[in-house]
């Protein structure tokens, strides 16, 4: 065989593994259904945080390296949506406005916990999950993310 045609043949099988890693990525995501975001504010760049605070029953602490950016995403979602299987490379900080919504993380994904209207919880980084509405009203939440700059703010994962 020739150089060029040596050459040609692993062009080739390199763009064979790219292309077929692309649709293998693509199959094994798992989109959102009747999930609607919209951003609120942001992307506003944060610089590095160190924050304390205390009161005598309460204590904060929060710190990061590097450049960070702030965003603010509302999300409705109708009865029967869900957001995807997903993770975020930073905090996200979610408040329920409306509805119920359902939790499943991707380490028991048999087991969702329940999130009416008034209430939140703090997403960890990387933790793999997904948001159903099951009930049968719309879903409205806030998420306040904190991303790595120049990092997505979804990851979209494999279902479990």
């Amino acid at each position: 065989m020739s150089k060029m045609g040596f050459r040609l043949k692993w062009v080739g099988v390199f763009a064979a593994c790219a292309f077929g890693g692309i649709a293998i990525g693509v199959a094994w995501a798992t989109p959102g259904l009747n999930a609607i975001p919209t951003v609120i504010a942001g992307p506003v760049a944060v610089g590095e945080l160190d924050l304390k605070g205390e009161t005598e029953t309460h204590e904060l602490e929060l710190k990061t390296r590097g450049q960070w950016q702030s965003i603010i995403v509302r999300f409705h979602i109708d009865p029967g949506g869900h957001t995807g299987w997903h993770s975020h490379p930073g905090p996200a900080f979610v408040m329920v406005k409306a509805g119920t919504l359902t939790l499943y993380y991707a380490e028991n994904p048999d087991v969702g916990v329940e999130y009416p209207a008034g209430t939140g919880w703090v997403e960890e980084p990387g933790r793999v999950h997904i948001a159903h509405n099951e009930g049968d009203a719309p879903v409205e939440l806030d998420a306040f993310l904190l991303v790595p700059q120049g990092a997505p703010v979804r990851i979209d994962e494999p279902a479990p």
